[in-house]
Parts: structure tokens; sequence; C-alpha cells
């Protein structure tokens, strides 16, 4: 049985010009949630994207709705892909990665297998998954979801949640927090410049972060 949702509304140019400044390990500098399992890892050595998850749920080995919702995305979208544990099966290779590049799609996110690794770097096309499989999904029309809330690497992903992923990891945060996780990123990252400024002046990392005063507080209280 097919269950196919409304898509969801797209994020905004100016929302995703400034999360394509945003890293996600900046990001994990203050947030505990929404981080996927770093076993779902990118295929490319370098990227970062960022825009509104569409998500899908496929039975195991079955790519039959997957197939479908290439005619349904949009530029822009980021594809979440729950395979319900199947990592044996790789739902997504090279005729994909053709037809997700023509599109213009953000990316795509797997709680599984690709394959055809070689030609998602050729196209330089933003893939991650929990590695890759020669063994591949068929047309076996068993069902699936589509824009109905899954679960992907420990996370919760609903569709209009907004993804931003990078060579570092794929981090997932609910729309009403996308402003403020942006500014305090942003912040951060402008603050790790300075950081970097003092250091080539010649002062010393844990004078500059605050550890050497924490450890020299917590040792000048002990019995």
């Amino acid at each position: 049985m097919y269950t196919i949702a409304e898509m969801p509304e797209p994020l905004d140019a100016e929302r995703h010009k400034r999360l394509l400044e945003c890293e996600t390990a900046t990001i994990g500098h203050f947030r505990s949630s929404g981080f996927v399992d770093p076993e779902i890892r990118c295929q490319l050595d370098e990227v970062r994207i960022a825009g509104v998850a569409v998500t899908l749920s496929l039975p195991p080995g079955d790519g039959t709705l997957l197939n479908h919702a290439m005619r349904l995305l949009r530029a822009g979208d980021v594809l979440v892909i729950d395979r319900q544990g199947d990592r044996r099966h790789a739902c997504w290779g090279g005729v994909l990665t053709d037809v997700g590049k023509r599109i213009g799609l953000g990316g795509v996110i797997i709680d599984g297998t690709a394959t055809d690794r070689a030609t998602l770097r050729e196209y330089a096309f933003p893939v991650w998954s929990r590695g890759v499989s020669a063994m591949t999904t068929k047309l076996a029309n068993q069902g699936g979801t589509m824009n109905v809330p899954i679960s992907v690497g420990g996370v919760v992903v609903r569709p209009g949640d907004v993804v931003v992923a990078d060579e570092n990891g794929v981090v997932v945060l609910p729309p009403d927090d996308v402003d403020a996780v942006i500014d305090h990123t942003l912040a951060l990252q402008e603050q790790e410049e300075r950081i970097l400024e003092r250091l080539a002046a010649g002062e010393c990392l844990p004078d500059i972060s605050g550890a050497t005063r924490l450890v020299a507080a917590a040792l000048a209280d002990t019995p």
C-alpha cells in the first residue's frame, strides 16, 4: 500500500544561503538533538547542502516508490530515505543520480546503502549513506510512504524539516529553530576566527578557552 502526502514548502532563498555558511560541527557545539548516526556518511569528500526534507520509507528490497518520487521532487529538495532496516539493497545509483542532477535535487540522505560510487563522484552529487552495495532494489511494487514522518539514523525526520549536511555529518532542524540556529552558528564561527588570530599571535588555547582556569579551580577545591 502506498501513502503519498503533499510536498512541504521549499526553503526560502535567504535561509538557504545563510545555512550554506553553517558547518554541522559548529551546530554540534551547542545542540545535542537532530544529529543523524555518524555511520551515515557522505560519499563525497567536501560538500555542504541545506534544504527541506522530503521523506520516503521504502520496504526492504523495493525501489518502486523512489522511482515514482523522481517526478515529484523539486530543485533544492533534500530526499531523506528510511530503508526500514535494509542495508543490503542499494536504492540509489547512477541512473537516479543523473535524474537527481537534472532536477537540481539538493542531496540524498539514506539510512541504508547506495551504489555506483564512481558515478556519484563524477557527478559530484551529494549522497549520504551507510556505505555502498552491489545488490540493488527492484520494482517490487510493495508500497511505502512519502512525506510522512520517518526515522533515519536515530532521528525522527518530518517532511518540511530543514536538513543541513556536510562531510562531517547530517543535522535535522525543526523549521521554527532554523533562524536561531543560523544566528548562533555564524556567531560561533566568527568567534573561532578570532581565536585563530589570537593563537597566531602566540596566545595559548586553554588560556583563551578558559580550560586552564577551570582545571585550576577544580584542583584548588580538591582536599
